[in-house]
């Protein structure tokens, strides 16, 4: 099979890349680098099975003969990270949706598969704990830019089910729950690569708000492989599955595990919203995924938790060189 990865040079998209080579498909990667990384793939590069290209998914001749040539596309190219998402809404809001319905156009004429990355941000400030899939969407105010992102992939997982209920598109719609491991960086808020590159600079360590907040946390090698059996489960055709993991961590105890791992001399200081990102910032206060959809359909559990997680990040970091992501 030739697989196509939109945003593949990115975190997730070079992990997904690394584990079909390894499986014995072809895989073609298109990206912008304006959040991924070309030394995500530099070790792909000697693989016969694999090709790149550096370009931007507006280029729609490019990537509608990327899309004629492969059986299978996984589009994660999108704006990612709350600190992007907050300063620029628009450059969010567009390469979101004008990208995503570029793919399922140029998808739809070959009925090529797509598997689309949406979020668990499409939840919003729901207060139902844990998310499920067919659960309302609670979304602030539209003059608070930080909900723009989940705006923008709530209108990308409305296009994709459209486009597999009109144009018989086969389109499965997977929510992420972050994801984490090494290559992510924190340059746009991911919270644990900050971490400890703050814990290994001697510190502090910068919690936004009142640290509370929970979260779930996913290794990638994990959602890799959920994603993957996703593609190849017809039944998950026209529907939408959370993966990710449904062990559950206030920000508070994952900075405290942080600076016991890295560095127990680094102190931990809170940051208001409204000093960290802008006035008025509204976060989600939980965001635990039930994922008994996705196991039913395809057996996934996660096998990290978050102390293997935090292990094999750290060591990654310690040992990358400076400009490596």
């Amino acid at each position: 099979m030739r697989y196509l990865i939109t945003g593949g040079a990115g975190f997730i998209g070079s992990h997904l890349a690394e584990e079909l080579l390894a499986r014995g498909h072809c895989v073609s990667v298109i990206d912008n680098l304006s959040t991924g990384s070309i030394t995500n793939i530099e070790h792909l590069k000697p693989d016969d099975n694999f090709t790149y290209v550096i370009d931007d998914m507006a280029n729609e001749p490019l990537l509608a003969e990327l899309i004629d040539n492969c059986g299978v596309v996984f589009h994660l190219a999108a704006a990612v990270g709350v600190k992007l998402i907050v300063d620029s809404p628009v450059h969010t809001i567009e390469t979101n949706v004008y990208g995503t319905r570029l793919v399922l156009k140029h998808a739809a004429k070959k009925k090529r598969k797509v598997v689309f990355a949406s979020t668990s941000e499409v939840y919003g400030k729901s207060i139902k704990v844990p998310f499920s899939e067919d659960d309302d969407m609670v979304l602030g105010s539209t003059k608070k830019s930080r909900w723009s992102y989940a705006a923008s992939k709530a209108v990308d997982e409305f296009l994709a089910l459209s486009y597999a209920k009109e144009k018989k598109l086969p389109a499965v719609v997977v929510r992420l729950f972050n994801t984490v491991g090494p290559r992510q960086v924190g340059h746009y808020g991911m919270v644990i690569p900050t971490f400890i590159t703050q814990a290994l600079a001697g510190g502090p360590i910068t919690v936004f708000g009142d640290g509370t907040q929970s979260r779930c946390f996913c290794y990638v090698k994990d959602v890799v492989s959920g994603l993957i059996s996703l593609s190849e489960t017809e039944t998950a055709v026209g529907d939408v599955f959370n993966l990710g993991s449904d062990e559950e961590i206030t920000i508070n105890e994952l900075a405290a595990k942080v600076r016991q791992l890295v560095n127990p001399a680094a102190k931990i200081e809170h940051i208001p919203y409204d000093q960290a990102y802008e006035e008025g910032f509204e976060d989600m206060r939980r965001r635990k995924p039930d994922i008994s959809k996705i196991a039913s359909l395809i057996g996934f559990k996660p096998t990290k938790n978050i102390d293997e997680i935090l292990t094999l990040t750290a060591d990654y970091i310690r040992n990358s060189s400076g400009d490596r992501n």
